[in-house]
Order: structure tokens, then sequence, then C-alpha cells
């Protein structure tokens, strides 16, 4: 296919999906399609249906790339984002019209009916090998519930600091998982 002998960076990906170049998209698909589809299976146990979500993925995605904003984050990240909601709310649907989610891990049929998590406590044991102060933040902020403005008022903090920390706390954690391709 033609698209393997082209390579852009983010920035340039992210431009020629905007302008709709078909190229790019196939780019997209091709680069990034592996990765989303195993979230979603992860999700969703039934492959018909998981193959559905990911259709639905990459149309939520085409439909709504001018709305990507590369200052909230990563390209890949905002579509991981899409793809887990996009299962997420397909295990929902099926969830309201009555079907069972056969073949379902527990632990995915919590994370669609918002209970609360057993697998917390091993997030809270990453979080827990950080710095104290980096500890700390992401504490307040994903385990208790303090939005960034009350982290700041709460901690005497500038917000920006707050912010910074938090994303670097983030980083850290981001290396115990490693995604292979």
């Amino acid at each position: 296919m033609a698209t393997k002998l082209f390579s852009y960076s983010e920035p340039e990906l992210i431009a020629s999906l905007q302008r709709n170049e078909r190229q790019a998209f196939e780019y997209l698909y091709d680069h990034y399609s592996g990765c989303l589809y195993s979230i979603i299976c992860k999700i969703i146990r039934d492959e018909n249906k998981a193959e559905d979500a990911m259709q639905e993925t990459f149309l939520k995605i085409w439909k709504n790339i001018r709305s990507y904003n590369s200052e909230k984050g990563s390209l890949f990240t905002w579509m991981l984002n899409i793809a887990r909601n996009t299962a997420i709310d397909m295990l929902r649907v099926d969830n309201r019209r009555g079907n069972q989610l056969d073949g379902l891990d527990s632990t995915y049929v919590q994370i669609a009916t918002y209970q609360p998590q057993p697998y917390t406590f091993d997030l809270r044991d990453l979080v827990g090998q950080l710095r104290p102060e980096r500890k700390l933040l992401l504490d307040m902020v994903y385990f208790q519930g303090y939005t960034h403005e009350e982290v700041s008022q709460e901690l005497c903090l500038p917000l920006g600091t707050i912010k910074s920390r938090i994303r670097t706390a983030i980083q850290d954690l981001r290396g115990y998982f490693v995604v292979q391709y």
C-alpha cells in the first residue's frame, strides 16, 4: 500500500487529517488501528461487536478531527479516549436493551456501569512508588476527586505548578506501562 512509503510527524499528520487527505487517514489507520483494536477488545469480548466499535471509532475520529487540540494531549491519547468511550457506550446500549454481557471480564462490566473498581488498588500501589509530592497530587485529583483549582487552593501553590506536577507524575507512571505493537 502507498501509505507505507510515507511518514508523518504528528503535527504534519494532524494538518493532513484536518485537510481530509485520504492518504493521511490510511496512514492513521495503518499505524494506529492495531493498538486501538486491542484496547476495544479488552473492553468488548465479542469480536463482531469489537469490529463494529472499531469502525465507529474511526468514523468519530474522521468526523471530529477538527476538534482535536494538541494542547490537551497527543493525537494517540485523543484517539484512545474515543475508542475506549465508544466501546463502553456500546456495552451500555446492549445493557439497556437487556442483552447479556456474555464473555465480558467482570472488571469491564464494572467500568461500564460505574461501580467502584477493585483494580484501583494496583494503581494506588504504583502511585505510591512516586515521589511524595507527585503521589499527593495524584491522590488528591484522581482518588479523592479534587479539581486542579481546589488542589491549588488547598496546597497554596499556583495552578500552573499543580498542572505541571500532575503531568510529570503521569509521565512517571507511563514508565510502568509498555505498549507493544
